[in-house]
């Protein structure tokens, strides 16, 4: 018999075996725990391809910029919530990180590929809802997706506030399933990380709240399609499933007072998160030792936090941007970077709605036969898979409008979702694969062999492909402000030029752009980017570099955007330009080499001089 938890000594993890508990044998009740240890056994490779190389690419624009700021933070203790940089959970979490471990671009990144690496995890908090086959599925997806591969090898939030949400809903179904009102504060905590991740928390909930309205609505009107009550269909249920939900009733019946008084402490912990990570630094130490100034802090970690959120994201203004082109590239990005998980969602929304799956049930065992009435047939489709379908088309109608840059990594929150129907069509496709091997239909197993291989290709080969790519090939996968690999070795150099040179070590040669007359690379007061916010835009066309050169130590100057030839006086041994200043610059600096670089897929190209005497010797 298992836990509660899946593995031990009270419940039986799946349908089959709880309507059969006196007489299933010990092997099926071992089923629940080879579950287990697939799931685990997936997590443990999600992990390891997260993580080997993980420092390979070079940073990305956005990488850079946030990376920047935590090195800022992590120097001077300083540090306030800034909506266009996201949540504080990056910030706060890898300045421990870089005092443990260093920094570096792995170092940079490892938060988000553990939290990405662990999210299969999450698959088995379903099993009530899922056949075990479907809950390895499950995590399947969550674990090989190349989107989600991909960006959780990125320093970005996008990846950890699906995880931490997806996490928060599974420990919500828990506590409905098993009525232990514990599984509550565990939903509060991961909720309140996704809060601290990024904005789109809402939109997280909004999607919960809309689908399980949809699901609900379904459900009502399939019963009343069948002319039964909501009595008569309790009244159909099994025996196992009316004591498990009279168990469940139990639970809660301590009382309306302790399920409320639950829920509150439950929205205490959520708020005791939020308010921890949006807290200002060093004020919320500071406040420790002073209790008097303690409700100053709460206030802006709260209060202020969600009105600085609403002033930057909820006025409007980053959403005014026609939509279908947004919804173009979503849709793209999506085809691209999902298309197997795309295709066994269409496979498992028709399976789990059309086909009867009583004899498949019955021969592997879990909690959906019951969930649909424990009858050996089908009663519609499942709540959670027609959960993931209405969240999905939310989600992928939603985006373009949410969005505020037409970016890849919106997909994720399409395919996060999309992930539920898809488990049920990779384990149709387990099923029908092993049936036919048992029944040595050769014709089945070389059409499934050839489903199985093109699948496997797809997800290897895609991973292959983005792992650390920084090609324009990889468009609708890739970011466009990604700069090419070859940079960071020349960056390299640098640091180690840094390491030794006195005075100034890099200079920017300020520049306006041909074709939009920006102004570019230049800084007036180099000292402005010290404390946030930045020192204006000019700035932000430096990046990834400041990353690189903050870490190093570098001491930056800039000269001032000129019509005509900007002369250099005494040049430092690095001077960066953009490409159609190359000329002039190179001129100038007799006895330097000249490194090209894209600077971002497909536009910008930054030429950097070097004067290689100044390189020490290793």
């Amino acid at each position: 018999m298992t836990s509660d938890d899946g593995v031990g000594a009270t419940a039986p993890t799946n349908a089959v075996n709880r309507s059969n508990a006196e007489t299933a044998t010990p092997g099926r009740l071992l089923t629940g725990a080879r579950t287990l240890y697939a799931v685990l056994a997936v997590t443990a490779l999600a992990l390891l391809v997260r993580v080997v190389g993980l420092g390979a690419r070079i940073m990305h624009w956005d990488e850079g910029r946030v990376g920047y700021w935590i090195l800022r933070y992590h120097e001077n203790g300083e540090f306030f919530y800034r909506p266009i940089i996201h949540g504080p959970f990056l910030p706060v979490v890898n300045d421990w990180v870089f005092t443990f471990i260093g920094i570096s671009d792995f170092s940079a990144r490892l938060v988000v590929a553990l939290v990405g690496g662990l999210f299969p995890l999450a698959a088995w908090l379903f099993r009530e809802h899922l056949e075990d086959t479907e809950v390895v599925g499950l995590a399947l997806v969550f674990a090989a997706n190349p989107l989600l591969v991909y960006y959780s090898r990125f320093m970005r939030n996008d990846v950890l506030v699906a995880a931490f949400s997806v996490f928060a809903l599974g420990f919500v179904v828990r506590a409905v399933d098993t009525g232990k009102l514990r599984y509550l504060y565990f939903a509060a905590v991961s909720m309140g990380l996704a809060f601290t991740t990024k904005g789109n928390a809402i939109l997280y909930i909004a999607c919960y709240l809309g689908a399980t309205v949809l699901v609900f609505d379904h459900r009502l009107v399939g019963l009343a399609a069948r002319g039964d009550s909501v009595g008569e269909y309790l009244r159909s249920r099994p025996a196992w499933a009316k004591r498990r939900l009279t168990n469940r009733w139990n639970t809660f019946e301590y009382g309306a007072g302790v399920l409320v008084v639950n829920v509150v402490g439950a929205l205490v912990v959520f708020l005791a998160v939020v308010a921890f990570f949006y807290a200002p630094r060093p004020e919320l130490w500071q406040a420790l030792g002073n209790p008097a100034a303690l409700a100053g802090v709460l206030d802006e970690a709260t209060i202020g936090a969600a009105e600085s959120f609403y002033d930057s994201w909820g006025s409007g203004d980053h959403q005014d941007h026609p939509y279908l082109p947004y919804f173009y590239g979503l849709s793209e990005t999506l085809v691209y970077g999902a298309g197997v998980t795309i295709v066994f969602a269409v496979v498992g929304l028709a399976v789990d709605g059309y086909g009867n799956r009583g004899a498949q049930v019955g021969s592997v065992g879990n909690g959906a036969n019951g969930a649909n009435g424990g009858d050996g047939g089908r009663r519609g489709r499942r709540w959670l898979v027609a959960f993931g379908l209405y969240w999905g088309v939310a989600s992928l109608v939603g985006y373009p409008i949410a969005t505020d840059i037409e970016a890849p990594w919106a997909a994720i929150h399409v395919v996060v979702p999309l992930a539920f129907p898809a488990s049920v069509g990779i384990a149709y496709l387990y099923r029908e694969t092993r049936a036919s091997i048992v029944t040595r239909d050769t014709v089945s197993v070389g059409l499934a062999a050839i489903v199985v291989v093109a699948a496997l290709s797809g997800v290897v080969g895609a991973n292959a492909a983005y792992i650390d790519s920084a090609s324009e090939e990889d468009k609708e996968v890739l970011q466009w402000a990604q700069p090419e690999n070859e940079l960071k070795q020349t960056m390299l150099t640098i640091e180690r030029i840094a390491e030794t040179n006195e005075g100034v070590d890099v200079l920017f040669y300020g520049s306006y752009h041909p074709a939009t007359d920006d102004e570019l690379l230049y800084v007036e007061n180099e000292s402005s980017v010290d404390r946030m916010p930045p020192g204006g835009p000019s700035w932000h066309s430096r990046l990834p570099l400041p990353w690189y050169l903050e870490r190093a130590d570098a001491n930056v100057t800039s000269t001032a955007p000129s019509e005509n030839r900007t002369e250099l006086q005494n040049p430092p041994p690095v001077v960066v330009a953009y490409e159609w200043e190359a000329e002039e610059v190179r001129s100038q600096l007799p006895g330097y080499t000249e490194h090209r670089h894209l600077f971002r897929l497909w536009s910008d190209e930054v030429v950097i001089y070097i004067d290689e005497s100044a390189i020490p010797e290793e």
